[in-house]
């Protein structure tokens, strides 16, 4: 049976937000359980700390930073490479 790959995207309402919003929905299969997280939020914003979180738009796969969140903007290409839009199976 294949798990969830859980996919969060940490926003501020901001025009690159909604983007980077629109790019995961498009990339998303039935596998991934997308979360939008709004950093006005206190929840939110105590959740992007704790994974390293210094930008928005930000996206967090499986619990860990994307690589392309820590240094520049969402790309397709990385968040790919870090398995959004892929099943996620159990080993």
């Amino acid at each position: 049976m294949n798990a969830k790959r859980k996919i969060e995207v940490f926003t501020a309402g901001c025009p690159a937000c909604e983007e980077t919003i629109a790019l995961v929905n498009r990339l998303a299969c039935p596998s991934c359980e997308v979360e939008i997280l709004d950093m006005h939020q206190p929840e939110a914003a105590s959740r992007a700390k704790e994974y390293g979180v210094s930008r928005v738009p930000s996206v967090v796969i499986n619990g860990k930073l994307a690589d392309c969140c820590s240094a520049q903007g969402p790309d397709e290409k990385a968040l790919q490479a870090a398995g959004l839009g892929q099943p996620q199976t159990t080993a």
